[in-house]
């Protein structure tokens, strides 16, 4: 890539900048298992690995990226579009492609953070600021924090930016969802939404996962507990919202209405995210409607 001197001083701050964390971040890292153990004097010691990723406008990269409390490091235009965004410990670089399609990218990579509750609501902040809202379909897009039963039960979510790239957020490696003591045990509709969510957040496939949930709901309805049925019906509407079926994601949130549960931190979320989906469905609707 062009412009070496530039990018071999932003590569030296990069591989020197000692991220200190912001309060209820600590540090993020780019891998999800502890390093093996290495000689003192081993010579690839404190290297470090970044990723990077392809966008069609590093413009709406930089753009997206510093709403959500990045800052742009590095940007250069000639001979190839390249930008680096960093915030804390989490470095990402991008190169543009003329003609790329987002909808097509296959870029992903996995940011392990030890507050993953924390991370998600900064960036949810950033998001309702910039859209006034979160948004759950197309690009960009973000999920919601979800414990993820094809990574141990650790919870993770998943910030899908204008390039089409999946940034994988995990929880640090520790106590999973499952393993935790004293965790009650888990309904079948519980158990229906682990595995919804492994198709439709992890994999992409959000039909499977709505058919999953649906035959969940209809059988397990009257067993689940309501925090139980609250998170699969805004799971599911978030699915009808991807899929573009505002019926079904209107019917469903209305079903949520109609739960009745006591406040907690839990609950709460999910109503936030109920909300964010009505104001998706909202705007959907404006933008169809005749002029």
């Amino acid at each position: 890539m062009g412009g070496s001197g530039r990018a071999s001083r932003a590569r030296q701050r990069l591989s020197q900048r000692q991220g200190s964390g912001a309060p209820g971040w600590g540090r993020a890292n780019s891998v999800c298992a502890d390093p093996p153990d290495l000689p003192d004097n081993d010579p690839v010691t404190g290297e470090r690995t970044v990723p990077l990723l392809p966008c069609a406008s590093i413009d709406d990269i930089e753009e997206f990226y510093t709403a959500i409390g990045f800052t742009r490091t590095y940007r250069q235009v000639r001979p190839n579009p390249h930008v680096v965004v960093e915030r804390d410990d989490i470095g990402l670089h991008f190169f543009g492609m003329p003609g790329f399609e987002p909808a097509d990218s296959y870029g992903t990579c996995l940011v392990v953070v030890p507050d993953i509750g924390t991370a998600h609501a900064a960036f949810a902040a950033g998001l309702r600021e910039k859209y006034g809202k979160v948004p759950a379909s197309g690009i960009p897009r973000m999920t919601r924090p979800r414990p993820r039963k094809n990574a141990d039960g650790l919870t993770g979510f998943s910030l899908i930016d204008p390039g089409g790239n999946w940034i994988r957020f995990y929880a640090q490696q520790g106590i999973s969802a499952t393993d935790a003591p004293d965790s009650p045990a888990e309904s079948k509709l519980a158990a229906a939404l682990a595995n919804a969510v492994v198709l439709g957040d992890s994999k992409g496939d959000n039909a499977q996962a709505a058919k999953i949930l649906d035959g969940a709901l209809h059988k397990q309805w009257d067993q689940a507990p309501s925090p139980d049925r609250a998170d699969a019906l805004v799971y599911r509407a978030e699915l009808a919202v991807r899929l573009g079926d505002r019926k079904t994601a209107q019917e469903t949130l209305d079903r949520f209405d109609k739960l009745q549960f006591p406040d907690s931190e839990s609950i709460n979320s999910t109503r936030q995210a109920a909300d964010d989906l009505r104001l998706t469905l909202g705007a959907q609707a404006g933008r169809s409607a005749p002029k």
